[in-house]
C-alpha cells in the first residue's frame, strides 16, 4: 500500500438539480420547460396558420425527460461509486462550486464523477494528485477525458493504492499578472472582453509586438487541442473552401502531455492603429506570451470556459502566458 489514506469524490450538479435550485421544486421546474415549449409551438402554429400549413401535435413531457433521464443515470453511477469506495477507504464528497476553496493533500485520491469539463476544473486545483475520472453515463457523454466506468473503476482505484497504475502527466498553461495574480488552465485560456465589444490590447512574442483590435485570443493546451481550438481550425478550413474550392489545414489534435500550447487571435482587424501580423503562434518550453491590456473595462481572463473563474484584465494589466510547471497526473486503465 502506498500513502493515500482519504478519497475525494468530486461532482458537478445535473441539470435538473440546477433547475430545481432556480424553480424551488422538480414539478415547477418541469412546468416552466413545458410551457416555454408550448407557448413556442402556439406562436408558431398561429404563423403556420394563417399560411394554412399543417404542424404535428408535440408531447410537452417528452421535452423535459432527458433531465429527468440524465439525473437518474448519474445518480446510479454516483451511488454505485460510494458504495464501492466505502469498501476501500474513508471518503469525502466536493461538489465543483467548492473547488476553488477546497485544500487538497498528497494523501488524497481524486475521483471524479462528471462529464469532461469537471475533469478540467478539478485538475487546476489538484498538484501532483491522481485524478481517476468517471464517466457516469457512457451513453450520453463522449468522454474524452473519462476512461473509466462503474464497471472497471474500482480495480483502478485498487491499482492507485497499492502504488501501481497507469498515469499521464498532462500539460497545462498558467498565466501570471504583473500584481502577481495566477491562474491555471487545463484546456485554454480566453483573453478578451466580458461582452460582445472588441478586445484592445499589444501582444508581444518572440521579440516582436504590436498592436490589436479582434474579438480575443485563444490559448489552448494539447487537452484543449479537441475543443474550442479545433472549433478555429474548423472555421478556418471552411472559409478557406468557400473561397477556394479546398481545405488548407490539416488540423492534428496535440497530444494531452506535449509541452507546447498554441495561441490563436479571433478575428485580428486590420486597421490604421490595429495590425495583425502576430495573429497565432506556438508556445515552447521557456517561451512567453504576453499581452498588455488596453480595455479601459471588461477585460478577463478565464480558463476551461469557466467565465466565473477568472482574473480581471483592465488598462495597465499586464499578462504573462507559459507552459506550467505544474501538472495534471490522469490514471488510466
Amino acid at each position: 500500500m502506498n500513502d493515500i489514506e482519504n478519497i475525494i469524490i468530486v461532482r458537478s450538479k445535473t441539470r435538473l438539480e440546477q433547475l430545481t435550485e432556480r424553480f424551488n421544486t422538480v414539478e415547477q421546474a418541469k412546468f416552466y420547460v413545458k410551457q416555454q415549449k408550448k407557448s413556442f409551438d402556439i406562436q408558431r402554429s398561429a404563423k403556420k396558420a394563417s399560411k394554412k400549413m399543417k404542424i404535428a401535435p408535440h408531447d410537452y413531457d417528452a421535452s423535459f425527460s432527458p433531465y429527468e433521464i440524465e439525473h437518474r443515470n448519474f445518480y446510479d453511477a454516483f451511488n454505485l461509486v460510494q458504495k464501492e469506495v466505502k469498501k476501500q477507504l474513508k471518503f469525502k464528497i466536493v461538489e465543483q462550486e467548492h473547488l476553488p476553496s477546497y485544500i487538497f493533500s498528497e494523501k488524497d485520491l481524486v475521483i471524479v464523477i462528471g462529464q469532461d469539463g469537471l475533469v478540467a476544473n478539478t485538475a487546476k486545483y489538484v498538484q501532483n494528485i491522481p485524478i481517476l475520472a468517471v464517466n457516469p453515463d457512457p451513453a450520453r457523454y463522449d468522454g474524452i477525458l473519462l476512461p473509466f466506468t462503474t464497471t472497471d473503476f474500482i480495480q483502478a482505484v485498487n491499482n492507485v493504492l497499492n502504488g501501481s497504475y497507469n498515469n499521464k502527466m498532462v500539460t497545462m498553461a498558467e498565466t501570471e499578472l504583473n500584481d502577481g495574480q495566477r491562474l491555471l488552465a487545463f484546456n485554454d485560456f480566453f483573453i478578451g472582453p466580458s461582452s460582445h465589444t472588441s478586445a484592445r490590447y499589444e501582444i508581444s512574442f518572440n521579440g516582436q509586438s504590436e498592436n490589436h483590435s479582434s474579438s480575443g485570443i485563444i490559448v489552448s493546451t494539447g487537452a484543449g487541442s479537441t475543443g474550442w481550438l479545433s472549433s478555429l481550425f474548423n472555421m478556418a478550413n471552411s472559409i478557406h473552401s468557400t473561397f477556394h474550392g479546398i481545405e488548407k489545414i490539416n488540423y492534428q489534435p496535440i497530444p494531452m502531455d506535449e509541452e507546447k500550447l498554441v495561441f490563436v487571435v479571433r478575428e485580428p482587424f486590420l486597421s490604421k492603429t490595429s495590425q495583425i501580423k502576430i495573429a497565432s503562434g506556438i508556445i515552447y518550453p521557456g517561451q512567453e506570451l504576453i499581452i498588455e491590456s488596453h480595455m479601459p473595462q471588461n477585460g478577463i481572463i478565464f480558463s476551461d470556459g469557466i467565465q466565473s473563474d477568472f482574473l480581471k484584465f483592465n488598462s495597465g494589466a499586464m499578462a504573462t502566458i507559459q507552459i506550467a510547471k505544474t501538472k495534471a497526473k490522469l490514471v488510466l486503465p
